[in-house]
This record gives structure tokens, sequence and C-alpha cells, in this order.
């Protein structure tokens, strides 16, 4: 099923986004470095009815360009979701097509090297090359490195976190200079949904420690972490709206044609959520890590607070 833009409006209409389209050019309101029309600071771009990385380069445009994020010569990584031994069809990772446009928007800043990781559920080897993100990955200039084994992790104090207080992170992102968020919207069996902040789970070596100490508390503690993403972009071009987070077959997948960029984890994954429920009701009090996340001040919920641009395709 694909999304209309009467669901679009909908759905970012419930989440407080209060910006209106123009009608002949849907991107001309948009100024530069970052700002709006009316010249504030954009805080969330919601996209819809586009190509993965045509999107991307309208979104990160509209949020003053990646050279806001990545200068020349930094080291950065991009975390997409590879968890799964699934073709891109089935919306169980990232898709590659929005990877392959932030690996070229990075490369224009001059990025001296661009890593892609993410520490998968299945299979490593088979994760992926059927994910299609290697392969994507590669072809554009990445490097593409595996995250299977303990020692590829060091570990780190959260001070911040309620239970998580420590956890070994991936060396990809100890290392680097900045790093990107980039999952797919997700349902999820037990957090209920995956997006931005569950993704973080990705880069830890112990997941079995979240479930241990309590599942939502410690996806909100993960992103005290004192080095977050520069930026959230959350892949809704295909979604999983059923039998998440590995999914059994097409008809778990729909098509909202979205994509959401915010360096706000939870504002973007409340907006995420609002779209998905379009589909899937999905009552935000019910994605505990959300709220949980705000107590720790990791980002807004309340999306009324925050300067919301809307890009249609």
């Amino acid at each position: 099923m694909e999304m209309t833009r009467k669901d679009f409006l909908k759905a970012v209409a419930l989440a407080g986004m209060t910006t209106t389209f123009s009608a002949a050019s849907p991107f001309a309101v948009v100024a530069q470095q970052g700002k709006n029309a009316a010249g504030s600071d954009v805080d969330l771009v919601a996209l819809m009815g586009g190509e993965p990385g045509a999107m991307f380069e309208k979104g990160i445009e509209a949020l003053g360009g990646m050279s806001r994020f990545v200068d020349k010569g930094a080291k950065v990584v991009i975390k997409p979701n590879i968890g799964w031994d699934k073709k891109p069809e089935l919306a169980a990772n990232t898709n590659p097509e929005l990877i392959v446009a932030m690996i070229n928007a990075a490369k224009d800043c001059g990025a001296k090297e661009i890593v892609v990781f993410d520490n998968t559920c299945d299979n490593w080897r088979r994760s992926y090359e059927n994910s299609g993100i290697e392969a994507a990955a590669k072809k554009a200039g990445a490097v593409v490195v595996p995250a299977n084994e303990e020692r590829y992790y060091r570990e780190v104090s959260l001070p911040k976190a309620k239970v998580l207080k420590k956890a070994k992170i991936h060396e990809a992102i100890l290392d680097c200079d900045v790093w990107f968020n980039a999952p797919i919207l997700k349902n999820h069996g037990g957090a209920k949904m995956t997006i931005a902040m569950k993704n973080l789970m990705g880069i830890v070596w112990d997941r079995q420690a979240f479930h241990r100490l309590g599942l939502d508390q410690a996806i909100a503690d993960i992103g005290t972490y004192e080095k977050p993403a520069c930026l959230n972009v959350v892949d809704a071009y295909r979604a999983m709206k059923a039998n998440g987070p590995r999914g059994r077959n097409e008809a778990d997948v729909v098509t909202p044609k979205c994509l959401f960029m915010s360096t706000d984890p939870v504002a973007v994954d409340v907006a995420a959520i609002r779209t998905f429920n379009q589909f899937q009701k999905m009552p935000l009090e019910n994605v505990r890590y959300v709220a949980m996340a705000e107590e720790l001040k990791l980002g807004v919920a309340d999306l009324s607070k925050l300067n919301v641009e809307r890009v249609k395709m």
C-alpha cells in the first residue's frame, strides 16, 4: 500500500507539523543554512513522494546542507539497519539507495573516509550481502566493516543513564569525527517500534543487557552516549507494518514513500510513528522509550514546539 498526499498531510498534522506546502514548488519555501521562510532554524524535515536518494538531497538542503555536519577531511560513519538477511523489498533493512545518497553527500564535502556497519541479528555476511547495502556502499566509495566480534568494541560509561550505566560501543563510532543514524521504519514485537533510537542497539556489542535491564529504558539510555549521531535519517520509503523487526513476507510491507530527518532523535521518531499510524494503529504512548528519552532530555516529543518543514516531491 502506497501513502497518498492526503494520508501524509493527515499524519503530519496529527504530529503538530504546521508549515504548509507550496503548490507550485514545494521546496521553494526553504531558505538556506537550515532556515525556513520565516528565518527560523528547521528542526525536522518530513518529505513524501520521492525516491530515497532524491528525498535525502532535498532534506539535507532544507537542514542547511551536508557541510553543516561534515568537514573536509572528516572520518564519517553511516549506521543503517542491516540487521536481517532480507532483500530490500521486504523492508527489514535500510534502503540502499538512501545510503548511497548519504555517502555521495559526505564525499562531496571532502570526507576523508566513510564507514558503514551494523551489528546484525542474522548472519552478518548474508545480511550485508542480501540487504544490498554492502555492494551499494562499496560502489559509492565507502568502507564496509564487520561488527560480529567483541574485539571491535570498547566500553564506555553512560553516567546520565538510568539502568544502562555502561556499554561496549563499536570502534567505528568511537573513532569517527561524525556519524549518521539511518534506520528504517518498522514494527517491533518488544519495543513496539524500531526507528532512530532503537537503531542504536546496532552500535552496541551486548544487546542482551538491554533485555535484562528493561528494553525501553535501555533504549533511552543508550541515547545518552556523549557522542550522539549528528543527524537521524529515517527511511520510510518502505515500512514494515507487522511481524517486525524481521518480517515474514511482502504482506508485511507498505510503501509510504516518506523520509524524516532531524538532529533530534525523539522528534524524528514521533514523526515517523504518526505516519506509521496511518497503516497500523500504534498509539504514541505504547512506544514507552519515547517518553523515557524525553525525560532524559534527549529531545522533544511535542512537534508543535518545533519548526518542521514538509516537502512534497
